[in-house]
C-alpha cells in the first residue's frame, strides 16, 4: 500500500516536506490507540506560509483551495513522521478546515475541497472523510487556511 501511495504522490508531483516543528507548546501529533490526531497544519511551502490573508478580502477561492492542498500535504508529512509510512493509514476519519475569511465570504466548503480532493487522490478510499469547514476572523501567522486531522491507523 505504501508504494501505491508514493506512486500517487509522485504522479501528482508532490514530494512530502519534512514535518514542521510545532510553533508553540503543543505536539505536532498524538497517537492514542489506533487513532492519530494531527495538530493544525498551515499552508507551508519551502518552510514559509505560502498563502496569507483573508478569503473575500483579496484572497480568491482558488488561492484558498491551493492553501488547503498545501495543508493536506503537511498533514501527510506529519502522518509519515508519526507512522514511518503512509500505508499504515486505514482511514482519514475527519478533517477540520479553518478558513480565514471576511463575514460575507461563503465558500469555505469550496476551499476545503482542495484538501479533501488531495487526500482522496493520494490515499484512495482511505482518504475519504467527514469534515467541517469554518470561517475564522484570523489564523496564526496570517495563514489563509489551517487544517487538523484525525486518522485511524494500523
Amino acid at each position: 500500500m505504501s508504494s501505491e501511495i508514493d506512486a500517487r504522490l509522485a504522479s501528482l508531483g508532490i514530494s512530502l516536506p519534512h514535518a514542521a516543528a510545532p510553533a508553540a507548546n503543543y505536539l505536532p501529533y498524538v497517537q492514542s490507540g489506533n487513532m492519530l490526531h494531527i495538530s493544525g497544519q498551515l499552508p507551508l511551502e519551502n518552510g514559509k506560509v505560502a498563502v496569507t490573508g483573508q478569503l473575500g478580502a483579496g484572497v480568491h477561492t482558488a488561492d484558498g483551495q491551493r492553501a488547503a492542498e498545501l495543508c493536506a500535504v503537511n498533514i501527510l508529512a506529519q502522518a509519515k513522521a508519526a507512522l514511518g509510512n503512509l500505508g499504515r493509514i486505514r482511514r482519514v476519519v475527519k478533517i477540520t478546515v479553518l478558513v480565514s475569511s471576511t463575514p460575507d465570504y461563503y465558500e469555505q466548503h469550496l476551499v476545503a475541497n482542495g484538501a479533501s480532493n488531495l487526500l482522496a487522490e493520494v490515499l484512495g478510499d482511505a482518504g475519504k472523510h467527514a469534515r467541517a469547514a469554518v470561517g475564522m476572523a484570523s489564523l496564526p501567522l496570517n495563514a489563509a487556511v489551517e487544517i487538523d486531522a484525525v486518522m485511524e491507523v494500523a
